[in-house]
């Protein structure tokens, strides 16, 4: 008899695969605003930041734009609110023209409720040919305008 001995199939294991790109090094970055003590960075780097804040209320955008196209394979949001009920909305877009027209990956709502629901992880299998610009937009709370959008990690990979 022929065999061979196999590695089992882990549900993650494409991603492992995949390398999660260096967004400090692959992209300039745009954001609509940021708390001095929550910059974007602690949200975009793998250091075991803080996350990102936004430093007015109301709904904001976190734009990538590429230095080189990319083929994006593999998105991860982190959403954490662990301070007041709310109904979050986010829309993420990508674009293959640097931004002169966007195509929707996912729109979605969720409902965080502290203490028991206070955090959100997305992760999206995607694969996005020549993606010079992805855009993430966070409205903190459908039905309230006085909320800061926060983000604690987004990560891509190729």
């Amino acid at each position: 008899m022929r065999k061979h001995l196999i590695s089992p199939i882990r549900r993650t294991g494409a991603v492992l695969r995949r390398g999660w790109l260096e967004l400090d090094r692959a992209a300039v970055v745009e954001v609509t605003s940021e708390a001095a003590a929550h910059p974007i960075e602690g949200a975009l780097l793998n250091e075991g930041g803080q996350g990102w804040r936004a430093a007015t209320p109301g709904v904001q955008t976190v734009r990538l734009l590429f230095d080189k196209p990319q083929t994006i394979m593999h998105i991860r949001l982190i959403f954490k609110e662990q301070e007041f009920a709310s109904t979050q909305e986010f829309v993420l877009r990508w674009s293959e023209d640097g931004g002169g027209s966007w195509k929707d990956i996912v729109r979605q709502q969720w409902n965080f409720s502290p203490p028991t629901t206070v955090d959100e992880r997305e992760d999206y299998g995607v694969e996005l040919s020549d993606a010079t610009a992805l855009e993430l937009t966070i409205n903190p709370d459908i039905s309230r305008s006085d909320r800061y959008a926060s983000l604690e990690s987004l990560q891509v990979a190729v």
